[in-house]
């Protein structure tokens, strides 16, 4: 088989009744970027086309530069080969007031308050949620950069080390912060990836909740 990616997509998805939408939920794009895609009126890199593939079920096909796919050899550098799909697992977006409950209670939500969930493939070493980022402290003008928006998926099981992005909690406020963890000598600081936001040192008057292992910006 030699056959265009978007043209076999396009079928794939009417034949499996996968929407845009749920394509794009799945690749953590916007509705409209899938659609510039299958459209053809902006090329995805080759690993992106094989991630889309893969989710609509296509397996063990080689995509080639030329858009095309086929079930050859994958050996070449310039060719992407399209692994299984695997579908990862949801965990839910929380305020922050809530994140900030959740090293305070057992069970520090309820699943019928949580109005969205986002999928995550991530290796989560205890449980896992995802936060929205309010704010610029967290946007740097180079090198990482975390802007307000982005989802922001946390690892409670996760131990934090010097540098991790991590989310806490101040014992004199009942809301989580976003920030980086800074130790140095054997003080701990929380500080922004904004230059502009100043050191804060923590002592006891802080609980680190969970350190972040992946980001999602969606647009729409």
């Amino acid at each position: 088989m030699n056959m265009k990616w978007f043209d076999i997509a396009k079928t794939r998805m009417r034949e499996s009744g996968i929407t845009q939408e749920e394509l794009a939920e799945r690749l953590g794009i916007t509705k409209g970027a899938v659609s510039h895609w299958l459209n053809q009126r902006r090329e995805p890199r080759l690993e992106e086309i094989a991630k889309l593939l893969s989710i609509i079920g296509m397996k063990g096909f080689v995509v080639h530069p030329d858009g095309t796919i086929s079930d050859g050899d994958s050996s070449e550098s310039n060719v992407s080969y399209v692994a299984p799909y695997v579908k990862g697992k949801n965990y839910p977006v929380l305020s922050s007031v809530q994140a900030g409950s959740w090293c305070e209670a057992c069970e520090p939500y309820t699943l019928k308050d949580i109005d969205l969930w986002l999928e995550s493939d991530a290796h989560i070493q205890g449980d896992a949620f995802w936060l929205e980022v309010e704010g610029d402290s967290m946007t740097a003008p180079v090198g990482l950069s975390v802007p307000e928006g982005t989802f922001v998926l946390f690892d409670t099981g996760r131990e934090p080390v010097n540098g991790s992005l991590v989310i806490a909690k101040l014992s004199d406020s009942n809301e989580a912060t976003f920030k980086k963890l800074i130790i140095d000598g054997g003080q701990k600081y929380l500080k922004g990836l904004n230059p502009a936001w100043p050191l804060v040192p923590v002592n006891g008057n802080c609980k680190t909740i969970g350190v972040a292992v992946e980001t999602k910006l969606r647009l729409i």
